[in-house]
């Protein structure tokens, strides 16, 4: 909480703030999403937002940018009161983000997108293609980008796509951008000309809020940082003078001397069986390279890493969603095809994918034909479904999974979250899988449901199964027996049970200097990962 945080450093020196939100609060229904928050970017200044997931970096964003309005508090720009809420054009001439997805369209020309809406002097006025690619080239030029502006946008690197947006960003007249995840698919080389663009910016003035999963490169770019955690400010300091352990401490909460959360895994080995999931020198493009993995039966082994990691694309793979590029995945023995959900579905694979909404229910139909989507052809002969075998199937997966549901007919759309992932979850578990995968299995469901969950996929493992858990949420990985940490695509740490929370953060986040303690060792050496 704030009013045990560490005590905020000085500011940026003496230059105006070019943005500036004092005293912000939001609240959705009965979550808080910002507390009486605080930021000032200077003019000309890198700043760096960080904090965990649920910290309150994206509703800042969204409030700075203009999307929402702040139940308290003000925004200032360049001294002045922000624009009124929904003048847009305005708010463009103030602010822009750089999302990690791009916003560029693909089918057209970079100088289409550059004067997307702005093409022509005013509606009624045709476009003067040659007047208007010319304008793009001057644009270009005047910012150093090196791209055609008659060049298809899909034709464009991911670097280059974003230097477009920029580009565009600054043509409204904006000195501040916020760059929200911008290195996530870029590779070396690229972060380094990204870097260097930035900087000379800078020196024309415009300033930055930068918003990264990986600390290093706070260090490497920017010359203040503030952290957020629980939806609230926690500390704004000169990067030059906060280490890496104190960054993550702030992050997590948790002093470097402190014991690590609760656990909920018992302390003790658990008995472990029989190799049911092997991945061998796995390489999935864009993902992940030669990455080699082993889960035996009575295991719970987290898979760690930040949004672009790899980590959740892996897990996705051995579901059979992705092709790889190279290497084998086995269950139980059994080669599974990649690419394949059903060769994934017949090796013994259960899957908890991500997002629920999007990619685990059907919202219109029952709880009883959601649980039971991976099972129907146990449910009738020659392939029929009948009836009452389902409700009878499904009824034993309710009492298993202990959803919350007026009955098996009820639309799964009618529970609530927590009971919604538990549908989720018993589907995944019908089909009494040798390995189950689960994806941030507790993302968005009450305390107790995520209590439930996670020991109910400890309850899997201690009846023979292997599972894999998919996630940066720290209470999920405190129910495994080790956790296996990836970074830009390759595994960079792996930790016993005892580990503490601000050396699996810093491995997560890309912190090359932290070194686990014993109680927490790393069977192998960190490494930067790029």
């Amino acid at each position: 909480m704030a009013d045990t945080a560490i005590t905020a450093a000085s500011g940026p020196g003496t230059r105006a703030p070019v943005a500036e939100a004092t005293g912000v609060s939001k609240r959705f229904g009965a979550t808080v999403a910002l507390r009486d928050a605080r930021i000032s970017i200077a003019e000309g200044e890198a700043h760096a937002l960080v904090g965990r997931n649920g910290a309150g970096k994206s509703t800042l964003v969204s409030i700075l940018t203009g999307l929402q309005q702040p139940d308290t508090g003000s925004l200032r720009f360049s001294g002045g009161p922000a624009p009124a809420f929904g003048d847009i054009d305005v708010w463009r001439s103030k602010v822009a983000c750089v999302y990690q997805r791009s916003t560029v369209i693909g089918d057209l020309t970079v100088a289409e997108n550059l004067f997307l809406n702005r093409q022509s002097d005013g509606p009624l006025r045709p476009i003067r293609w040659k007047q208007l690619r010319q304008r793009a080239e001057e644009l270009l030029g005047e910012y150093g980008v090196a791209v055609d502006a008659a060049a298809r946008a899909r034709d464009l690197t991911v670097e280059q796509r974003q230097f477009v947006e920029i580009a565009r960003a600054l043509s409204f007249g904006a000195r501040f951008i916020i760059l929200d995840e911008p290195t996530a698919k870029l590779d070396a080389r690229g972060i380094g000309r990204l870097f260097d663009k930035l900087r000379d910016l800078q020196e024309q003035g415009v300033a930055f809020l930068f918003i990264s999963h990986h600390l290093q490169e706070v260090y490497d770019l920017c010359t203040t940082v503030t952290v957020y955690r629980d939806a609230a400010h926690i500390l704004t300091a000169p990067v030059a003078e906060l280490g890496h352990r104190s960054l993550v401490e702030a992050m997590t909460g948790e002093a470097a001397s402190a014991a690590a959360g609760p656990a909920s895994a018992p302390m003790t080995a658990p008995a472990v069986g029989a190799e049911l999931l092997r991945i061998e020198d796995l390489t999935v493009p864009g993902a992940c390279e030669d990455l080699s993995l082993s889960v035996r039966a009575g295991e719970v082994i987290g898979l760690a890493g930040a949004t672009a990691s790899g980590n959740v694309q892996v897990g996705e793979t051995v579901a059979g969603l992705h092709r790889a590029g190279a290497g084998r995945i086995t269950v139980g023995g059994r080669v599974v095809r990649t690419g394949s959900v059903p060769s994934a579905l017949a090796a013994g694979v259960g899957f908890v994918p991500e997002d629920r909404h999007l990619q685990g229910l059907v919202s219109h139909r029952s709880v009883a034909e959601n649980a039971t989507l991976t099972v129907t052809d146990q449910l009738g002969p020659y392939g029929t479904v009948l009836p009452a075998r389902t409700r009878t199937f499904a009824q034993r997966m309710i009492q298993d999974l202990d959803i919350k549901t007026p009955a098996a007919a009820t639309p799964v759309s009618a529970l609530s979250g927590g009971n919604q992932q538990k549908v989720v979850v018993a589907r995944a578990l019908a089909t009494d899988p040798h390995v189950l995968v689960a994806i941030r299995p507790t993302n968005g469901v009450d305390v107790k449901s995520k209590e439930f969950l996670l020991g109910r996929i400890r309850r899997a493992a201690d009846e023979g199964k292997a599972a894999l858990i998919v996630s940066d949420e720290l209470d999920d990985l405190r129910a495994c027996d080790r956790l296996v940490v990836m970074f830009h695509g390759r595994v960079v740490a792996e930790f016993d049970r005892g580990w503490k929370d601000e050396h699996v953060v810093a491995a997560i986040e890309g912190v090359a200097d932290t070194t686990p303690s014993a109680a927490s060792a790393a069977s192998g050496t960190h490494q930067h990962g790029r």
